[in-house]
């Protein structure tokens, strides 16, 4: 059984990933830490929950998953990596240089720690992303909604900016068609442009939890991949997957797509 430990686990994914890696029986939940302190919720399981990371250290953990945020996880990637604990990465905000540290971090080779961030745990999301990547060549114009519950601090999400970041690269060196409007009565009402050239539209609302819609037009065509989470379990199967597999990775990885084989 992997020895697994979660980082953020009084906040709303990390006690979801408790009762996961409980409900596995391949794994085995052996500390539960959140640096911001609180209470065990019912949702985190039989673990009770400290502040301090040394409990990861002193519970033996092989693996940590961290639902924190991104003060914290930047924390977590250091401890980890220089406890030689392998690292699974679900906190939003891993920008290039955060990512880049990350593989400064976690070079692989035997016997090392490995690390993998992953913008997005829920498979139908992966795959939407995928899906964007193979039809990013055949269309002209694309645009990227996404779509949150109010409580998100970050916008656009990682998964908006992986996506846009995704198609420019399936695309190559062909940029997509220029955008005609002249006029942006209010401002930001075409949205972000990504460096890629994929403009991201953010919304937070109540009542939703992680959407995404990916628009790709051409003429006298459209094609829209959408997809929903309507709960948080939607992320379990895929940080359960991840749990499992990182000892067989190398080094620093970002997505869930390497597990997946795709």
């Amino acid at each position: 059984m992997l020895r697994v430990g979660v980082v953020g686990a009084a906040g709303r994914m990390g006690s979801q990933v408790c009762v996961a890696v409980e409900a596995d029986p391949g794994l085995d939940l052996v500390a539960a830490v959140d640096p911001a302190g609180g209470q065990a919720a019912p949702a985190a399981g039989r673990m009770a929950i400290t502040p301090e990371r040394a409990a990861l250290s002193e519970a033996g953990a092989e693996v940590v998953v961290d639902f924190s945020h991104i003060g914290a996880a930047m924390d977590t990637l250091e401890y980890c990596a220089g406890a030689g604990m392998h690292l699974v990465m679900g906190t939003s905000g891993f920008g290039p240089d955060r990512v880049a540290r990350a593989g400064e971090l976690f070079p692989g080779g035997p016997g090392r720690p490995n690390c993998i961030i992953v913008p997005n745990f829920a498979l139908s999301a992966v795959l939407a992303v995928r899906f964007a990547e193979l039809a990013a060549p055949w269309f002209d114009t694309a645009e990227v909604i996404e779509l949150h519950h109010n409580a998100k601090v970050d916008a656009p999400s990682g998964t908006a900016i992986s996506t846009a970041e995704r198609m420019g690269k399936a695309r190559g060196d062909t940029p997509w068609a220029h955008d005609p409007t002249t006029d942006e009565v209010l401002a930001g009402a075409r949205g972000a442009i990504h460096a890629s050239g994929v403009r991201i539209h953010s919304v937070r609302m109540n009542g939703m939890v992680a959407h995404e819609e990916i628009i790709l037009g051409a003429t006298g065509q459209t094609l829209t991949i959408r997809q929903d989470s309507y709960d948080r379990q939607s992320y379990m199967p895929g940080v359960v997957m991840a749990v499992k597999a990182i000892p067989g990775l190398e080094g620093a990885t970002v997505g869930l797509e390497r597990v997946l084989g795709i």
